[in-house]
């Protein structure tokens, strides 16, 4: 991966290069801003720049021995640390170097609902284990095989387990002269405070709508019309954007069943929307969590229709024909209460809760929350 290859983020790959090109690279880095946005990306390839060999005009040659090892994710003093779930007696993250490889190859932004996937992580949230902290102390401990730095490149700090965390502090705290940290993050209100205060930090903004349509179209084959729906409505997320892109059907899905779900709960509609529960839940973990985020979505962007802003508005032409008669129920008496049960939901069904109860007591408040009356306007 060359800087070349990065959408976006022009301002944090000038740092990085400056760092690296006056042998001032910290210890410690922490990449961090919302999923999708090519944190990863970019974490690739500072690392191949930093054992490059041959660097031309601020970029990795992309020829020499370390950069073609880079590019086939087999360079010995380059350690990949990941969320993995417990199963089969694995429990660090060689154990599942294969589908990893698949991911880096194939889902390069990195939504976590693709690794969970690739995995079978089923209900299970994947997680970084006291038994990695342990590999990557021994690691460590040794010198660097090859270049003048071992780089770990730890994917979600924000997933290691508290043992797992505070095993590893130690090292960051006091590491070894050629060893560098890269952490990529969606949440580094998650991390260990102990270990966030420790790295240089990096926070990366959303792509914009131009980058990523232009992404989609040149490497990923969409077409110029879904390439741009997609990214109207990816809030500068690519990961996002070509789950939807790529996977259109699942958007498709998830209209409809908003669509029913919001007719039912204002008409009080008790049983169909008990049926309608049972067929969320029924999507498993990940998928209804998608689905979720995309009523959250839907809800916002249904009150900014309302608010009569179409110049802001990021609906697909199918959700806005929908949102004319819709729009009207979402308005400044009932738009946060309705935001805040669909993220409570999403937040009971991340720790596992029981779904069918958790879909059926949302769908409950939602018929309270889309038939309160908008609130009348004091006169001026």
């Amino acid at each position: 991966m060359k800087f070349s290859e990065i959408a976006g983020h022009i301002e944090t790959i000038d740092s990085l290069r400056t760092l690296a090109d006056a042998g001032r690279i910290p210890h410690a880095i922490l990449l961090s801003g919302i999923s999708g946005i090519g944190k990863f990306r970019l974490a690739r390839a500072f690392a191949q720049y930093i054992h490059c060999s041959n660097r031309a005009n601020g970029d990795s040659c992309g020829k020499c021995p370390s950069c073609i090892q880079h590019a086939k994710f087999n360079n010995p003093d380059l350690h990949f640390i990941y969320p993995v779930v417990k199963k089969d007696g694995a429990l660090i993250s060689t154990d599942f170097i294969e589908p990893w490889r698949k991911m880096m190859t194939d889902w390069s932004y990195m939504p976590t609902e693709k690794w969970n996937d690739l995995i079978q992580a089923g209900n299970s949230q994947p997680a970084i284990y006291v038994n990695e902290s342990e590999d990557i102390i021994n690691k460590a401990s040794l010198s660097a095989y090859q270049e003048n730095f071992k780089i770990f490149l730890i994917w979600l700090p924000e997933r290691m387990r508290p043992e797992a965390a505070n095993k590893l502090l130690k090292v960051i705290e006091e590491p070894f002269e050629d060893t560098i940290f890269i952490l990529v993050s969606n949440d580094d209100s998650k991390i260990l405070p102990t270990i966030f205060s420790r790295t240089q930090r990096f926070n990366m903004r959303p792509l914009s709508g131009d980058d990523i349509s232009r992404h989609l179209t040149q490497n990923r084959g969409i077409g110029q019309n879904l390439a741009q729906a997609a990214s109207r409505i990816a809030e500068g997320s690519m990961g996002k954007a070509e789950e939807l892109a790529c996977h259109p059907d699942e958007i498709m899905e998830f209209s409809a069943i908003f669509k029913e779900t919001m007719r039912m709960a204002y008409g009080l509609k008790a049983r169909r929307m008990k049926t309608i529960s049972e067929e969320t839940a029924a999507m498993g973990r990940e998928k209804l969590m998608r689905f979720l985020n995309y009523a959250a979505r839907m809800v916002r962007e249904n009150f900014i229709y309302n608010m009569k802003m179409p110049q802001i508005s990021l609906l697909t032409p199918d959700e806005e024909e929908f949102s004319v008669r819709f729009a009207p129920f979402i308005h400044e008496g009932n738009v946060e209460g309705l935001a805040s049960e669909i993220s409570r939901a999403e937040s009971d069904i991340e720790r596992n809760a029981n779904a069918k109860i958790v879909m059926f007591d949302l769908l409950l408040l939602i018929s309270q929350w889309v038939r309160m009356p908008k609130p009348a306007r004091l006169p001026i």
